[in-house]
């Protein structure tokens, strides 16, 4: 089993990095097999030009493509930024935006979560607005003993988070733990659930 934990900073050791290594630890220590993605400073915005639905990736070639080829072979996500001004960071926004827009199909019903670094408030929020992502794409989202947020300036700040670290490696066991029910229910032949035909409802005549 493979999850990858997307690393939303600019800042690619900073704080969001830290909590991902603790799961990724965690993960190891389970059995479970992971990597830290990085989308790095120049992630595009989504132009909505639809060119994904013919195309079957983005038209822009940066670190989503590359994020989308992977997504097909992991069996989980977490996704992780840090807080700009109570909300998440530009360049993790963009990267969401289109990942979901141009590949949603290679995350769907793959268990995910969300984790948010910030020195003082606005982690609810930015948590908030990952789990948007998880639940509009039929995507189960691992839960922990509190909301998934570390708090900090530094990574060494972090360290000091003993509640945040913690509530990370619990995160990590219960992605595992998902993984290991849903596998033994694939090998149950327990059926996926039967999709409807999407209803698309506009609010204005």
């Amino acid at each position: 089993m493979k999850v990858i934990l997307v690393n939303g900073s600019p800042e690619k050791n900073g704080c969001v990095n830290r909590a991902l290594e603790e799961i990724g630890k965690t993960l190891k220590e389970e059995g479970v097999e992971s990597d830290i993605f990085w989308i790095g400073n120049q992630v595009h915005p989504c132009m909505a030009c639809g060119k994904c639905k013919t195309l079957g990736k983005c038209i822009f070639e940066d670190k989503v493509n590359e994020f989308l080829a992977l997504a097909s072979q992991a069996d989980g996500f977490i996704f992780g930024s840090p807080v700009y001004y109570s909300s998440m960071a530009g360049g993790m926004k963009c990267f969401m935006d289109r990942v979901f827009f141009a590949g949603s199909r290679f995350l769907r019903y793959k268990p995910a979560a969300g984790v948010v670094s910030c020195r003082r408030g606005g982690a609810s929020l930015t948590f908030d607005e990952l789990n948007m992502y998880f639940s509009i794409n039929m995507m189960p989202i691992v839960s922990s003993q509190y909301w998934n947020m570390v708090h900090g300036f530094t990574p060494s700040d972090v360290e000091k988070d003993e509640e945040g670290l913690q509530t990370m490696r619990v995160l990590a066991r219960n992605m595992a733990w998902l993984l290991s029910s849903l596998q033994a229910g694939k090998e149950k032949g327990v059926k996926m659930p039967q999709e409807e035909k999407h209803i698309s409802t506009n609010f204005i005549k």
